[in-house]
């Protein structure tokens, strides 16, 4: 049961801000109180309905002991007590506390593991399905550093990704990624397995980060490598290196200006996430975060190539549907992802 006086307190919190707005306010001030109002506003309206609901239950009841009501009562009351355990759960989740992040846009970091040359292979997999994962969702793709192997596979790959609530979806992507198929170059036809890392970081904003410019070792050099997608003949490419932290991060676009600001974006993404995870740590030592432990060292989802199948290892689902996966369908995953965060969450505050 929700005390009733923390409902009282989000109704009357966002009642102030529809006053406050509807009087008007400097700029500044009207945007930050339109923020608040937009984020109260679904969880007002959970509460609503919840106060609605617990009313046409207390009437029903009172209508049992009026004779000429009372069939009346009888038919209604087992609809709407019926509904109170979802209107409940729905009221439930929408007080969950809101990850600061999740509007944010992200960026997406994938590189090979175990595997050798499959694993580069797999990698390029993965950035395909993500990038028609993106196109579905009408969210934009932007491939930040992109260092091919000499088959087409990726040795690295570093990209944006922007839209609408972008993090709070793919934040679940983060992890190992396990492939089982035969290579091409397998001539025997054996399966072998072989692994990608996914990292998905909240890209960092301005006000998240500080930092020093003595902090910063930057070098110049030239675009290389082999296959690599950027390779041009000036010295463009940067590579800047956060000494407190060890943190290197390159790009290698063709122009230098532009290698610089893109480089920076990255740094104070990883220097925010890396914040995060501190944060994450010390407010829930003892408790696993999101799904599984977050770790991105941690298996999470395996490809089965030979079956057509595709598993989920923090939530025990599986999907016989691996070509559509690979073509972008995430959505029966990340939902169920979301459901069960969703679900440890409420039994947390529950304790």
């Amino acid at each position: 049961m929700i005390p009733d006086e923390r409902l009282h307190q989000i109704v009357a919190r966002f009642e102030y801000l529809e006053a406050k707005m509807a009087d008007g306010a400097s700029g500044a001030d009207m945007a930050t109180l339109g923020r608040e109002y937009a984020d109260l506003r679904p969880v007002v309206e959970e509460v609503r309905r919840y106060r609605q609901l617990v009313a046409d239950i207390a009437e029903a009841e009172d209508m049992l002991n009026d004779p000429e009501m009372r069939a009346l009562a009888e038919d209604e009351l087992p609809v709407l007590t019926e509904q109170l355990p979802l209107v409940e759960h729905a009221l439930g989740i929408a007080l969950l506390p809101k990850d600061a992040a999740d509007d944010r846009n992200a960026m997406i970091e994938i590189r090979p593991g175990t595997g050798g040359d499959e694993a580069a292979l797999f990698a390029g997999d993965l950035l395909r399905m993500y990038q028609r994962y993106a196109e579905l969702r009408g969210w934009r793709f932007e491939v930040l550093e992109l260092t091919e192997s000499d088959l087409g596979g990726i040795r690295e790959v570093v990209a944006r990704i922007g839209g609408a609530g972008v993090f709070a979806r793919l934040k679940y992507e983060s992890g190992v990624h396990r492939v089982q198929r035969v290579p091409e170059t397998e001539s025997g036809g054996r399966i072998h397995t072989s692994a990608a890392t996914v990292a998905v970081l909240p890209e960092a904003q301005d006000v998240d980060v500080s930092i020093d410019q003595n902090d910063l070792r930057i070098d110049t050099m030239r675009a290389s490598g082999a296959g690599g997608q950027h390779v041009n003949t000036t010295d463009s490419a940067v590579r800047i290196t956060h000494i407190p932290t060890g943190i290197v991060v390159t790009s290698s676009e063709k122009s230098q200006h532009q290698n610089r600001a893109i480089a920076l974006q990255v740094l104070k993404t990883k220097l925010y996430d890396m914040e995060r995870s501190r944060a994450d740590a010390e407010r829930a030592a003892t408790r696993k975060g999101q799904v599984g432990s977050g770790d991105r060292s941690e298996r999470i989802r395996t490809y089965n190539f030979p079956q057509g199948r595709v598993s989920d290892h923090r939530i025990n689902m599986t999907l016989y549907k691996l070509d559509a996966v690979m073509q972008g369908a995430l959505d029966e995953f990340i939902d169920a992802l979301i459901s069960d965060d969703q679900a440890a969450r409420l039994a947390d505050l529950a304790l």
